[in-house]
């Protein structure tokens, strides 16, 4: 079988209000209705960052740096920023608010760095307004939202942060635990053992057992996709290697596929990618990674930039990419960087931070993607082959070093949020419990804790409206085959084992 094995491969300004226009996702494109904005946990980033010394500098001796405010009104209450867009700030800031004389900026900072503000607003309105405390339980609840009402049953507990998870023929469920398990479950709350045999993981911060998929034609193959974190092949973890950052070892994401036998053990193992010695790296996150097949006969998977954004602009590097390979991991000869010189074939498109939820919308054929920013600017993109997304260059949100929303012969996101989501896994609604969510986009948000519907119309979010929030981390979302829609939360308590799959079923 061919392999992809890189190794063979590589060779502040603002005073007084403005209209009203803006909530937690900003349009990057038009007629995107947001829901509520919500909160950000605080990032180390953020202090570092070119608006965050405008805004302490210039702007907190009047607005002050809390909600109180000072002389003048704060810019973090959610009343103010959810009556200003960010373009009315930009513009109150550049100019200065209407009314108000010789109190605009533009002569002082730079148009990029202007333009940074509101999302710095944004986050740290996030931060001071969170809510912090113990996450309820979901079970048995039942929402009434504006398409449809639903109960939500809880069929397993007590899991170790669920990550991914596919459907057998059957009707099983599989899923992974990034603690490095891999289980199945069927429809009536029945729960195998752990699967003996699968690849020793790498368990820390986001590492470990990650997504797992079943291609098209499972029924015949048996074949199953698994992709995890793992050290590098012949380092010797040293003593606090699993608890102290300056001694991290070297760890990288790795995709396989094999089968599981009658004996519920893991065999016939083949690694469709594994990049060299020299790729990997100390971080604990920024792995990726999701699986998408399309039907015909290709497989697409999403890796991370593990914390060195300019990997994600370097097309032989895999870092910070959407690869596409044949079933068995070789390169579709019509991949758009197949005859670049230096490129990896394997790339579909590039410049990503840590992309976690693939779908194909199942009217147009449009493939879309969430991936998670720096501090904001969490992005939804629609993916198409040779593009670059920008990461490493520009970003929505705030990240030391990058201070462009914008360049050239990049593609902006359809949407993003100040502050952060933290988007994961996504889906197409397309069974027959829910009619009125029919082929909707269901959007799961890990910071917000939330389950997001999104009416799509072409290429345009119509409309998105929140179904839940506060119950837990939304890690996946799939529709199930009895047409019921399933999602995996991670408990938010600090119980790694507070994970748990629920299933929203129509109610009354």
């Amino acid at each position: 079988m061919n392999r992809i094995i890189l190794a063979a491969l590589l060779g502040a300004a603002l005073m007084g209000g403005g209209v009203a226009g803006t909530a937690l996702a900003q349009q990057a494109a038009p007629n995107l209705v947001p829901p509520p904005r919500r909160l950000a946990p605080p990032v180390p980033a953020l202090l570092q960052s070119r608006a965050h010394e405008i805004f302490t500098g210039v702007c907190a001796a009047c607005h002050g740096n809390d909600l109180k405010g000072g002389s003048a009104k704060s810019l973090f209450t959610t009343a103010f920023l959810d009556a200003n867009g960010d373009a009315q700030i930009v513009g109150a800031v550049a100019d200065g608010p209407r009314g108000v004389a010789n109190h605009g900026f533009k002569t002082m900072f730079s148009p990029e760095e202007i333009a940074q503000l509101p999302a710095y607003l944004r986050i740290r309105s996030g931060i001071l307004n969170r809510h912090v405390g113990p996450v309820p339980d979901i079970t048995g609840k039942v929402f009434s939202t504006e398409k449809a009402n639903f109960r939500v049953e809880t069929l397993a507990k007590g899991l170790d942060q669920p990550w991914g998870m596919a459907f057998l023929p059957d009707g099983r469920m599989i899923f992974t635990e990034r603690a490095g398990r891999l289980r199945f479950l069927s429809m009536d709350g029945r729960m195998s053992a752990p699967v003996k045999g699968t690849p020793t993981v790498f368990v820390r911060q986001d590492g470990g057992m990650l997504d797992v998929a079943l291609p098209p034609d499972f029924a015949q193959t048996g074949w199953i996709y698994l992709s995890y974190s793992t050290v590098r092949p012949g380092y010797v973890v040293q003593p606090g290697d699993d608890t102290a950052p300056n001694l991290a070892p070297p760890t990288m994401t790795v995709i396989v596929r094999g089968k599981i036998n009658a004996s519920n053990e893991w065999v016939d193992q083949q690694t469709l990618f594994q990049a060299p010695d020299d790729i990997y790296s100390h971080p604990a996150d920024h792995y990726g990674s999701r699986f998408l097949f399309d039907g015909k006969g290709h497989v697409f998977w999403s890796m991370g930039e593990r914390h060195d954004y300019q990997s994600a602009q370097n097309l032989a590097s895999p870092l910070g990419k959407i690869h596409r390979i044949n079933l068995d991991g070789s390169a579709p000869a019509d991949n758009p960087f197949v005859h670049t010189p230096g490129a990896l074939p394997s790339i579909w498109t590039y410049g990503h931070r840590n992309p976690e939820g693939l779908a194909i919308d199942p009217v147009t054929g449009l493939f879309w993607e969430t991936e998670h920013g720096p501090v904001g600017g969490d992005e939804v993109n629609i993916i198409e082959p040779g593009k670059d997304y920008g990461w490493g260059v520009a970003t929505m949100g705030l990240e030391p070093g990058i201070w462009r929303q914008h360049a050239p012969g990049m593609t902006p996101p359809i949407t993003f949020y100040n502050p952060s989501i933290g988007p994961s896994g996504i889906t197409f609604y397309t069974g027959r419990k829910f009619p009125a969510w029919k082929n909707n986009l269901f959007i799961t948000g890990m910071v917000g804790q939330r389950l997001i519907r999104m009416e799509i119309d072409g290429r345009r979010i119509a409309h998105q409206e929140i179904l839940f929030e506060g119950f837990g981390r939304v890690r996946d979302v799939l529709t199930g085959p009895d047409g019921n829609l399933y999602a995996l939360l991670q408990n938010q308590n600090g119980d790694p084992k507070g994970g748990s799959i629920i299933r929203l079923v129509p109610a009354k």
